[in-house]
């Protein structure tokens, strides 16, 4: 135990002392088959072993989400690496993430690929096999597709306004997936992820988290994940637990799946600007302060805070 503690006090020195960085491009991680960029944000002094978090924009957005949001101030305070894929006008005119077009999200194609491929590279330079993805709108769609066609990655997610895996396979099913939502039983959920990868398990832990007054993508989606992610483990679509944080209602379904109902939130990614614990995030477009940073929660039950 005493052994431990110098390890995370030694880690912590090199991390408080170390000047910020900026996120930078990485030119080359792979065939890079979706066509995307890479930015990666890693402290000054980071030791070997040390996690990977994968963060997906919001249409038109760009890799700045991943500091906005608050990945980057936590991986500095903390001690991790943060992978920031960035989409191309090229690809989609509002910068959003294919997460309706099977060529996408398909494993070993497109988007879903290229995103892939960038996690090995960051996981293969920082040392470690411990990944976690999560996004936001078409980021959320593209995570759910990502902890679906590639389990083996992540060990957890976190789905911010975001739709289920498998919703959607071309443009045309996109927005009725957004609003009002495709209404689906669980195990029909569920069959389109095992169908994903032919993985057989350990599953990742699933986050979810929603606006209630969210116009763009109905809150509706967060009652089809969750149905989705609990057929997968095999646990019952109902809460084991309720509480509340920083006033939101928060449900756990045994130790697969969690959601924050954010109330009186529209579109976008909850944060709470500040240093204080709890505190990160920094308002911008479909960023918003709500006085909860999702990330910092997210981090926490990940295991990777502090």
């Amino acid at each position: 135990m005493r052994a431990m503690a110098v390890v995370v006090l030694t880690l912590a020195a090199l991390l408080v002392g170390a000047p910020a960085r900026a996120a930078t491009e990485v030119p080359w991680f792979g065939t890079n088959p979706g066509n995307l960029k890479m930015f990666r944000y890693t402290p000054s002094g980071l030791p070997s072993g040390r996690p990977v978090v994968v963060a997906l924009h919001g249409c038109t957005q760009d890799a700045s989400y991943g500091t906005n949001s608050g990945w980057t101030e936590l991986a500095q305070r903390w001690g991790f690496t943060v992978v920031m894929p960035q989409q191309q006008a090229i690809n989609n005119g509002n910068r959003c993430f294919n997460w309706f077009q099977s060529a996408d999200t398909t494993r070993g194609w497109g988007e879903a690929e290229s995103i892939a491929q960038m996690t090995r590279k960051a996981l293969s330079d920082a040392g470690t096999r411990r990944a976690h993805v999560t996004g936001l709108s078409a980021g959320g769609g593209m995570t759910s597709a990502m902890l679906a066609a590639y389990p083996e990655l992540f060990a957890a997610g976190g789905i911010v306004a975001g739709i289920p895996y498998g919703c959607a396979v071309a443009l045309y099913e996109a927005f009725s997936c957004m609003n009002p939502g495709k209404n689906l039983t669980p195990a029909q959920w569920g069959a389109k992820v095992r169908a994903a990868s032919g993985h057989t398990g350990p599953w990742p832990v699933v986050g979810v988290w929603h606006g209630t007054a969210d116009t763009t993508v109905a809150p509706a989606n967060l009652r089809e994940i969750v149905e989705q992610w609990t057929n997968v483990h095999g646990v019952p679509a109902t809460p084991t637990s309720t509480d509340t944080v920083n006033g939101y209602p928060h449900a756990r379904y045994g130790s697969a799946v969690e959601t924050y109902t954010i109330t009186g939130m529209g579109h976008g990614q909850p944060v709470d600007p500040g240093a204080a614990a709890g505190q990160c995030g920094r308002a911008a477009a479909y960023v918003l302060d709500v006085g909860v940073c999702a990330a910092w929660h997210m981090a926490a039950a990940w295991g990777i805070a502090g």
